[in-house]
């Protein structure tokens, strides 16, 4: 191999560029957990109301759900980001020109749009894992607390919740996880995140090997201590299943003292 080919291969990889664009992609990690957090909520809110209206089958609102659900599961995340942040604008324009109102349509930060996308696309996964964990509570419970007199909505919070919260919790998880990683895509919502900062520092030196690797790395650590901290909550919120096997054998002890 010549020295000038050697030269070439040499220039063909630059570890130490790895670690050295980590710091310059970490000032955006406050942009990404910004939009994971709020974005997750919302799917978290939009979810639950879906779930229970899907439990409850509530004439009508059953069908829209199920065609909203049906509708984002089959369009790809990255298409309703562009709906969501060119139809919005629209919209607003035509509640503009039908009321004669003058509310600046360019005054809404792109990140809103993302949010909205986001959440949306996350809220129509999560409302199949809600009404999942809901349908898991034994309505023997649900009845007993209707027996004494507690409304659905005290039952709801008092019982149901709390108990399907411990089954939907790795679910949850995942699209925690999942919704993270979307973030990714929200620089098409004009958004400059960890993944856009990654694009203009390879337009910057051409290195975009090295810079999405980077990326790659921190994505990566994220998921990883995102994993722990769900383990330990899962650890905190599991129902011990010991303690009716404990309390059968308490009380066949019991019998035979007696």
């Amino acid at each position: 191999m010549t020295q000038k080919g050697s030269a070439n291969m040499e220039n063909l990889f630059e570890p130490k560029q790895v670690f050295t664009n980590i710091p310059e992609l970490l000032n955006y990690l406050p942009t990404t957990l910004e939009l994971t957090l709020i974005s997750f909520l919302i799917s978290l809110a939009v979810g639950l109301l879906l779930g229970v209206i899907k439990m409850k089958k509530i004439p009508v609102l059953t069908q829209l759900a199920n065609l909203f659900i049906s509708i984002i599961r089959g369009t790809p995340v990255l298409v309703q980001l562009y709906v969501t942040y060119f139809g919005i604008p629209m919209f607003l324009k035509y509640i503009n020109y039908l009321y004669g109102t003058s509310y600046n349509v360019n005054s809404v930060p792109g990140i809103v749009y993302a949010f909205v996308a986001l959440g949306l696309n996350s809220a129509a996964y999560m409302a199949e894992t809600i009404r999942s964990a809901f349908e898991s509570v034994e309505s023997g419970q649900i009845e007993a607390a209707t027996s004494l007199g507690m409304t659905y909505g005290q039952t709801l919070r008092r019982i149901i919740l709390p108990e399907a919260l411990t089954v939907a919790l790795p679910n949850l998880g995942n699209s925690f996880i999942s919704l993270m990683k979307g973030t990714s895509l929200a620089f098409t919502c004009g958004v400059v995140e960890m993944t856009a900062e990654g694009k203009i520092i390879g337009g910057r030196s051409f290195r975009y090997f090295e810079v999405y690797l980077s990326l790659a790395l921190i994505y990566w650590v994220l998921t990883v201590a995102v994993e722990q901290i769900l383990k330990l909550v899962e650890k905190k919120t599991r129902i011990p299943e010991e303690a009716p096997e404990m309390a059968a054998g308490d009380s066949r002890e019991a019998e035979a003292a007696v």
